[in-house]
């Protein structure tokens, strides 16, 4: 029996740690690093700013996911700076110098909700509930496109993907990056703004068993993440045809007459 992969999970006891932990243990051997206790894994209990405490969880690993970042004040720019920033780095260079095979970065479909700051686009009169399906005319928004972040946190993960660019390119590790989309806790939206880029739990599931599963020659990618909504504006016809991942789930089966 061929043995499991080891993957370390940082901010595993969050709710994508504990989803994914639930639902793919069956195929990965997880551990985790969290600043919280955890139930049924081996496990770091550190902060991801403790460049020591995350170069320990890392040994031994075949690969990390790394879900770690300050998440509470999306616009405290030293927060952003210590954990969502300066944590990706401790997590790359432990997971290089550990000899670790490939890094999932979880990164933001916020690195791209700049495109609805405009009140004119079309992708805002989506937001705004001004039109309920992305027109067949209009563009969508690629992974190749320039990135328009909405906030420090989403600066902050640009960081992230830019540095694994970098220790892909320089070092030779395996740096798949997931613009998450919108994941809540209830598995449903709560307001209408929300509708273009939910994001499943189990699509959300899905796409990063895709990725921690994907062949080792893929050395440097970005995919965005978002389930199959009529209102989707962020393309994700690379993550189908390059990581074969399809999405199950809607937004459209939500009424957003009973959303804010």
């Amino acid at each position: 029996m061929t043995a499991k992969p080891k993957v370390l999970v940082t901010g595993a006891s969050g709710l994508i740690g504990q989803l994914v932990i639930t639902r793919l243990g069956d195929c990965y051997a997880f551990s985790g690093l969290s600043r919280r206790p955890l139930d049924g894994i081996p496990y770091t209990q550190a902060s991801i700013t403790d460049a020591d405490a995350v170069s320990a969880a890392c040994a031994g690993t075949d690969m990390v996911l790394h879900l770690a970042a300050e998440t509470q004040d999306y616009d405290d720019w030293d927060k952003v700076v210590g954990s969502t920033m300066g944590g990706t780095l401790n997590v790359l260079r432990a997971a290089q110098e550990a000899g670790v095979k490939r890094v999932v970065l979880a990164s933001a479909g916020s690195t791209m909700l700049g495109y609805q700051f405009d009140p004119a686009s079309v992708y805002a009169q989506l937001a705004d509930n001004k039109l309920q399906r992305m027109p067949a005319e209009a563009r969508m928004i690629l992974h190749t496109d320039p990135a328009r972040p909405a906030d420090f946190y989403s600066v902050g993960k640009l960081f992230g993907e830019h540095a694994g660019r970098l220790f892909s390119d320089r070092y030779g590790l395996s740096v798949l990056v997931i613009r998450v989309g919108a994941v809540l806790p209830d598995d449903k939206p709560t307001i209408v703004r929300e509708l273009p880029g939910y994001l499943s739990h189990r699509d959300l599931v899905s796409i990063i068993d895709k990725t921690l599963s994907a062949p080792m020659h893929l050395r440097y990618d970005i995919f965005h993440a978002v389930s199959n909504n009529a209102r989707r504006w962020r393309d994700i016809d690379h993550s189908r045809r390059v990581l074969g991942w399809e999405p199950m789930d809607s937004s459209d089966t939500f009424d957003p007459d009973t959303l804010g």
